[in-house]
């Protein structure tokens, strides 16, 4: 095994965990599950069956990452935050045919005791407050704050706030990677785009 487990979580048959991941106390993670490499999933997480968890992806304790969740390389999963995969359950009706898809794109991260209302997807780089609720699509580079979220600025991929406004054409560099983050209407990109 190329990954560490310890003793106290339950990994089922068939779940792939890839090279140098660490799987800490109290941690289910079901079969079908795909996680990548270099991940640490915190004490008492759950991971789905029908999940994606792309490499260096970080997950805190107390966080349930439900069916149809997937999270993109460099994903950062705050204590206690919270995915849901149905957006209307009731106990006594059967909804698993409408789970829906959230997509957490590459180095996001989601605070502490956020939730994500399933159904969206966040866009690369964001940055979801503590205590934030997602209730829509978030655009590459957002930070959002509040319940329900809503923008309140930019972040650079370093995780610092850009002196930016919402909106309009600016430029602005970054304190410590010295990157130039680049404003045209409502998108945010790096001047040096990959």
């Amino acid at each position: 095994m190329s990954y560490k487990v310890h003793p106290s979580a339950i990994v089922d048959e068939g779940a792939q965990i890839g090279n140098g991941s660490r799987v800490w106390h109290f941690v289910h993670v079901c079969g079908g599950a795909r996680i990548g490499r270099d991940c640490s999933l915190g004490q008492n997480v759950f991971v789905g069956n029908r999940v994606v968890i792309g490499n260096n992806v970080k997950i805190q304790n107390n966080v349930s990452v439900y069916d149809n969740v997937t999270l993109e390389d460099g994903v950062f999963c705050g204590p206690s935050m919270v995915f849901t995969n149905v957006y209307n359950p009731r106990s006594l009706i059967e909804r698993k045919d409408e789970y829906r898809a959230t997509y957490v794109k590459r180095g996001a991260t989601l605070g502490a005791n956020c939730t994500i209302v399933c159904g969206v997807t966040i866009g690369e780089f964001a940055f979801v407050g503590a205590g934030a609720v997602i209730n829509k699509d978030v655009p590459p580079y957002a930070l959002m704050v509040g319940v329900p979220a809503r923008q309140v600025g930019w972040m650079s991929e370093y995780g610092d706030q850009l002196a930016l406004p919402l909106q309009g054409d600016a430029e602005a560099i970054c304190r410590n990677s010295k990157v130039t983050y680049v404003l045209k209407g409502d998108s945010l990109s790096r001047k040096d785009a990959r």
